[in-house]
């Protein structure tokens, strides 16, 4: 039997990884596990400085369920490159260019994988997948959102905050907007706490780091805050929350401290067809990644929604 540890730390033979060549000739490195007689496709997109390899675990429970299963890392992180000279920053001008890039690649996928098909996204990639929705770029036959950033968490309001970001990103857009960590804090403070409390599966990632350090990606630039201060105001569009028709499942935690709880059950409570399991303040950030009681809970969660919306008879 395969451990847990040799699947969060291995390909599986069964899987590639790959380069996906984009219109502007971009190159966005993927993952993709086909499966006989799928179900139907699951494409997973990760947050800001995420590397596929940090959900390989979820990919194969996902995949022993029966789904072709496929991800890649967006432009400019992970190993699609870095968008600046120095590249431990974080930086895209407008996150418009994430949306292009999505639909490009899901018009190619869907017509390759099995239906039906779901799209699925964390934090900066949930908040990427809602805006798709909204703006009709992708057509899955359901969505899942985990901890998606509709807002940043914190006691400043978003006009003030977005503010600041857009002046430095005119200013400055290439700078790091902090130097340490997810969000601005102390460089002794503990990165691990803002994302989850499992010890083993937060030291996974450090070691695929380490194993590859072209992976590593450090703060975001001040560009990046800006074109993100944008974008939340599309994703915060009540009317075209309101008018998604597509089954939508929500997974998030009142103890996030990197994107606003607040946020995600005010665009949950809009959704027509959505639906929303909220965790309490000993959750953190990444709900899929969290002690095994919690991350439980989240996939079979997730398991129950896909049964009831999406998989064939």
């Amino acid at each position: 039997m395969t451990s847990p540890i040799e699947i969060r730390r291995s390909y599986p033979a069964n899987a590639s990884v790959g380069l996906y060549c984009l219109e502007d000739g971009w190159q966005l490195r993927t993952f993709d596990r086909p499966r006989a007689e799928a179900k139907g496709s699951i494409l997973w997109l990760g947050g800001r400085g995420d590397i596929i390899e940090k959900y390989l675990e979820c990919l194969a429970d996902w995949h022993a369920a029966g789904w072709h299963v496929s991800s890649f890392d967006w432009r400019g992180q992970g190993g699609s490159g870095r968008i600046l000279s120095d590249p431990a920053v974080g930086h895209i001008d407008d996150f418009g260019v994430w949306i292009a890039d999505l639909a490009t690649f899901w018009s190619d996928w869907t017509a390759r994988t099995p239906k039906p098909h779901v799209l699925m996204g964390h934090s900066m990639g949930g908040h990427l997948v809602l805006r798709a929705l909204i703006e009709r770029r992708v057509t899955p036959d359901a969505a899942i959102l985990v901890a998606p950033m509709l807002a940043f968490a914190g006691k400043i309001p978003g006009w003030l905050s977005g503010g600041v970001a857009r002046v430095l990103g005119k200013l400055a857009p290439h700078r790091r907007a902090w130097k340490h960590n997810e969000r601005p804090a102390p460089p002794e403070s503990s990165r691990q706490a803002f994302l989850t409390h499992d010890n083993d599966r937060y030291a996974d990632e450090i070691w695929w780091k380490e194993q590859k350090p072209e992976l590593r990606l450090g703060p975001p630039s001040w560009g990046w805050m800006a074109a993100a201060s944008k974008s939340f105001a599309v994703t915060g569009d009540s009317k075209a929350i309101e008018a998604l028709t597509t089954p939508i499942l929500t997974l998030a935690t009142d103890g996030d401290q990197l994107v606003s709880a607040r946020a995600i059950r005010s665009a949950s409570a809009r959704m027509r067809y959505g639906d929303l399991l909220m965790f309490d303040n000993s959750v953190a950030h990444e709900v899929l990644r969290e002690v095994d009681g919690v991350r439980d809970i989240g996939m079979a969660r997730v398991a129950g929604f896909l049964r009831e919306k999406v998989e064939r008879a």
